[in-house]
């Protein structure tokens, strides 16, 4: 797939620049580039109804592959010896690995600060015992044409937007991050088909390009 980044506190050039972090970072694109369209839409008519948007797809293309590169999935924020309700799913980061976290952000808009706030707290000192130190965040949303091309819902919360908010979170977000923007596929996109009074699928359509 290909995307857009943006860099907030000198992340990326953190992440592209330090041994520590560039082997990590590079694994990361490379899993990024490496989603084909073919991969696409084979992974979004491999169910039995195929969703509207294209978002259960990615979803499912990320995980697979970055726990294949041995990414941890679902990595608790906080240790939760307590048993505070800090284990739950709200409080995990989707991906993590040594001391960066990655968060796959295609939900509700109202979202976004909660999103880009997680790995603050998996970085910041805040008198909860953590799962994993994270130095650097890193942010995969959908840009606003990946979410016109593939039929995603409109509050759905897209990269211009996550952008936006960098501003005024600034002073709160203490952790250098990089905001990924993922683009539409080239060569297809979906179409929203009613199959049902409250049901819509998304039907690939191919785009000619010549």
């Amino acid at each position: 797939m290909d995307f857009v980044t943006t860099s907030f506190r000198h992340g990326q050039i953190i992440l592209e620049n330090h041994d520590n972090y560039s082997p990590l970072w590079n694994d990361l694109i490379s899993i990024i580039q490496n989603i084909t369209d073919s991969d696409l839409i084979r992974a979004h008519e491999s169910f039995d109804s195929p969703p509207m948007s294209l978002s259960k797809a990615i979803n499912n293309l990320l995980k697979e592959r970055f726990v294949s590169h041995e990414w941890k999935e679902e990595s608790n924020i906080f240790y939760d010896e307590n048993n505070e309700g800090l284990g739950g799913k709200n409080w995990r980061l989707d991906f993590a690995k040594e001391s960066i976290s990655i968060e796959v952000a295609f939900n509700h808009g109202e979202a976004i600060a909660w999103n880009l706030l997680k790995p603050v707290l998996a970085g910041e000192l805040n008198h909860v015992k953590k799962q994993i130190d994270t130095e650097i965040g890193v942010v995969i949303c959908a840009t606003q044409e990946l979410k016109e091309s593939c039929a995603f819902d409109s509050a759905v919360g897209e990269y211009e937007k996550f952008i936006r908010y960098l501003k005024p979170l600034r002073d709160v977000l203490t952790v250098p991050m990089v905001i990924i923007g993922l683009k539409a596929p080239v060569s297809f996109k979906l179409e929203k088909v009613k199959i049902a009074p409250r049901k819509n699928i998304g039907k690939v359509v191919y785009i000619n390009n010549d």
